[in-house]
């Protein structure tokens, strides 16, 4: 199998580099790394439509909605699939993605980003759920890492804590959803802590014809 880098960008938090794969006459993947570690490709992305489908089905009017984190835009593209959802911000910290998203760096970026609902912002999810209004959002989704034992950034580990769920409380109408990879235990305390409720549930996914369970915190407002 081949590998080809597409780009590569450095930012404060290190380097990010998108590269693609496949083996000869077979098809492409896309993939993107942080300081040489694997976050995501194009080729297994249940994880990340899960994440959106399984919060949306938990919402009545999920009208507006946050999303931190925009990789390679799998969750968001899932839910503006919802005609329920009439404004969705995603906040991206690495500009570099974004850029290579809106300019067909990332093929689908352009066709994904062409939904006049979307909003991106460049920039940490924290600095923007301070600055948001009191219940600006019917949804948040924090889709940074996955889950507070694997993070992208150590910086990240903050997100998972309360003064940033507090901050998240604030600015959520109705629900807060937290994707791990692991059963998170302490996250889910600091949920109730600021809460008052959490929810954790488990998920099966397939990954590489493996069978393995992903975790979904929810807390309501």
């Amino acid at each position: 199998m081949d590998h080809t880098e597409l780009a590569r960008a450095e930012s404060p938090r290190g380097e990010v580099v998108l590269r693609e794969r496949g083996q000869e006459n077979g098809p492409r993947v896309q993939e993107l790394r942080v300081n040489g570690v694997f976050v995501m490709d194009t080729l297994e992305t249940t994880t990340e439509r899960a994440l959106a489908t399984a919060a949306l089905d938990l919402v009545e009017n999920p009208r507006t909605v946050l999303v931190g984190g925009l990789g390679l835009g799998f969750t968001m593209h899932e839910l503006l699939a919802d005609p329920r959802v009439e404004a969705c911000t995603v906040v991206e910290i690495e500009e570099a993605v974004v850029g290579w998203m809106r300019d067909g760096t990332i093929p689908h970026g352009p066709q994904f980003l062409a939904d006049e609902r979307l909003s991106i912002v460049v920039g940490d999810v924290a600095m923007a759920l301070a600055e948001a209004a009191d219940s600006a959002y019917d949804l948040v989704l924090l889709d940074v890492d996955n889950g507070p034992g694997y993070l992208v950034h150590d910086a990240n580990e903050a997100l998972y804590k309360e003064p940033f769920l507090t901050a998240a409380h604030r600015a959520t109408r109705t629900l807060l959803v937290i994707w791990s990879a692991d059963e998170a235990p302490q996250l889910g305390a600091a949920l109730e802590a600021v809460f008052g409720n959490a929810e954790a549930t488990a998920f099966p996914v397939r990954l590489e014809d493996r069978s393995e369970h992903y975790w979904l915190y929810a807390a309501r407002k």
